[in-house]
């Protein structure tokens, strides 16, 4: 098989999209539920239980899309084309979204974050596998990722400035203009880069999968260790990091007192995390992706406690904990894509397969499923409690209980994703077994052309 040369500027339209996809991933997961939940008046019963069953749905619907993106191809390949027809619906649901027109209800909030989640769905799959397919090496597929995640966190950097500078201006309806800000930047942003990435960057051709009746598609988790393993791991680093994102703003605003400094608090660590990333990829290279991974989330578990140090008001110590915290940020989430495509070519040595859309969809059926579970629990947890979001006379066991809600279960998913990976059996010399296994029998069946 030819190699697929991945030139800086090609790596870089294939990134663009992560942009606004993460511009969208983190208002949904930050500063949505307490947006709904405060200013449009639902509370926090309502939209944890309205995200919760959003993301089962779009778990629901995850390996069907998979399925589906591995099945058909057009001219363009197997992934250009869906990253297409998600446009209008991201478009349209984003909109409907980001700026409401009030009143609304938990059915108009459902209805449109389900509406969302299949066009993010069809964007987001789509863009991993195809990310999976431009190269079978095993560094160079972390290169890869490692662009894509460094967009993801680029993404969430710039779409944070627009809350920061809406903080400073202080407007009337500070979180109402908040979030209209971050979802006309998506809307704008993303038919931009989608454009860029579609006509910039080829596919290589792999062969089509074999047709696979849905149920025995689903077996393949029960059959795949190094698979069950690594999705273990993203469940629990999708709960850890569903929880710190839901709660964030709670923390900063009602448990620390940092007011006006809560966006700019987040900045910090997302421009601590696009500093990194390529550090963390070097790191990879050197000690193995699994390792690399696993020494990340165990120095995730270990370093959030330390957020009890803050104390409230201290906005410059804040500052540097989440800059730190944020060194790590892009470890756990682009080296477990990439360990995901090496799982996927173990799969094909296996059963002689190529599955990589239904792999990833299950891998973002695993986080969106721990997100799900990170609304949903935590939201009902702290309104049990007594916590009001924004609240003048909350309780010292209310603010206390979101801080400990927000501390203690993601650093117990955390190191249990560092036991998880410390181990995983496919490390570079498996992975680069199952590529000559995998490059042999093409040869022998047909051979497959880069793109160009």
């Amino acid at each position: 098989m030819a190699r697929v040369s991945l030139t800086p500027f090609r790596l870089f339209a294939f990134a663009a999209p992560a942009v606004p996809i993460a511009a969208m991933g983190l208002p949904i997961s930050v500063y949505l539920p307490p947006f709904y939940a405060g200013e449009m008046g639902l509370g926090l019963a309502v939209v944890g239980w309205v995200f919760m069953v959003a993301r089962f749905w779009d778990v629901f619907t995850d390996p069907v899309l998979g399925l589906l993106s591995d099945s058909y191809r057009t001219r363009w390949g197997r992934r250009r084309h869906w990253i297409v027809v998600s446009l209008p619906i991201m478009l349209i649901a984003t909109y409907m979204l980001f700026l409401p027109a009030p009143p609304v209800s938990g059915a108009y909030l459902l209805g449109w974050m389900v509406i969302l989640y299949i066009g993010w769905t069809l964007l987001t799959l789509s863009h991993m596998s195809w990310g999976a397919e431009l190269t079978p090496d095993y560094n160079e597929r972390s290169l890869v990722q490692g662009w894509r995640e460094g967009a993801l966190i680029l993404g969430m950097l710039l779409v944070l400035i627009t809350p920061a500078i809406i903080d400073y201006i202080g407007p009337e309806d500070v979180g109402r203009a908040r979030v209209a800000a971050m979802g006309w930047f998506v809307i704008i942003l993303l038919p931009v880069t989608v454009l860029l990435a579609v006509t910039t960057v080829g596919e290589r051709d792999v062969p089509p999968p074999k047709h696979v009746p849905f149920r025995e598609a689903m077996a393949v988790l029960a059959r795949n260790g190094p698979l069950r393993r690594l999705l273990a791991a993203d469940l629990a680093n999708g709960l850890g990091a569903g929880t710190m994102a839901a709660l964030f703003i709670f923390v900063a605003t009602d448990v620390l007192q940092m007011g006006a400094w809560s966006s700019a608090i987040l900045l910090a660590y997302f421009a601590a995390g696009v500093i990194f990333v390529p550090l963390i990829v070097k790191i990879s290279y050197r000690f193995g992706k699994h390792r690399t991974m696993a020494a990340s989330a165990l120095l995730n578990g270990v370093g959030l406690p330390l957020i009890y140090v803050v104390q409230p008001g201290d906005v410059a110590l804040m500052i540097i904990f989440t800059a730190l915290f944020g060194v790590n940020l892009g470890a756990g989430s682009f080296l477990l894509r990439s360990v995901m495509a090496d799982v996927a070519d173990h799969d094909t040595v296996e059963t002689g397969n190529h599955r990589t859309g239904l792999f990833f969809s299950l891998l973002t059926m695993t986080s969106k499923l721990g997100a799900a579970l990170a609304v949903g629990l935590t939201y009902a947890l702290i309104d049990y409690l007594g916590f009001v979001p924004r609240g003048e006379a909350n309780t010292a066991l209310a603010l206390e209980g979101v801080r400990a809600t927000f501390v203690w279960l993601p650093t117990a998913m955390y190191l249990a994703v560092g036991v998880i990976m410390w181990n995983f059996p496919l490390d570079e010399t498996r992975q680069r077994e199952n590529r000559r296994i995998i490059l042999e029998r093409t040869e022998r069946e047909a051979p497959i052309v880069p793109f160009e």
